[in-house]
């Protein structure tokens, strides 16, 4: 699998993880990265977990009940580096709350490659529009 390919594959299995509730590889994307959203940065496994976790309401499925919709990807690889932007637009339903549009924004990635393979060194979120995330975050205490 080429660079490009193998960038763009780990870029959807975060949203593909996010949406399925599992947190715990969510945040092992994210072993030697950070992630920087609204909430501050938080760094490593145990830390994009822990966020995850303690702000995102999961249901009885297990999932947040959403879509991450990842568009727009623009990757650029530089010998055991690689950068990235991507759009994203996150759709949720559940019952009593119709599907819906509750965010979009843009994510901001930077990767290494190790002998592992490609992973993240950061992802930076800027969300630029928000609809209804009362049913998808937990209030902030």
């Amino acid at each position: 699998m080429d660079d490009w390919r193998a960038i763009e594959n780990l870029i959807y299995t975060y949203a593909s993880l996010v949406d399925a509730g599992d947190f715990a590889a969510v945040g092992s994307l994210f072993a030697s990265g950070s992630f920087a959203g609204s909430g501050g940065v938080v760094r490593g496994s145990t830390g994009v977990t822990r966020m995850l976790q303690s702000t995102v309401i999961l249901y009885d499925d297990g999932t947040p009940r959403t879509k991450h919709v990842t568009t727009n990807v623009s990757i650029s690889v530089t010998g055991n580096t690689a950068v990235s932007q991507a759009y994203f637009t996150v759709l949720q339903a559940v019952p009593g709350f119709p599907l819906q549009t509750i965010a979009a924004g843009c994510y901001r990635d930077t990767f290494t490659r190790s002998s592992g393979g490609w992973q993240f060194t950061e992802r930076a979120v800027t969300v630029d529009l928000v609809g209804d995330i009362s049913h998808h975050l937990r209030p902030r205490p």
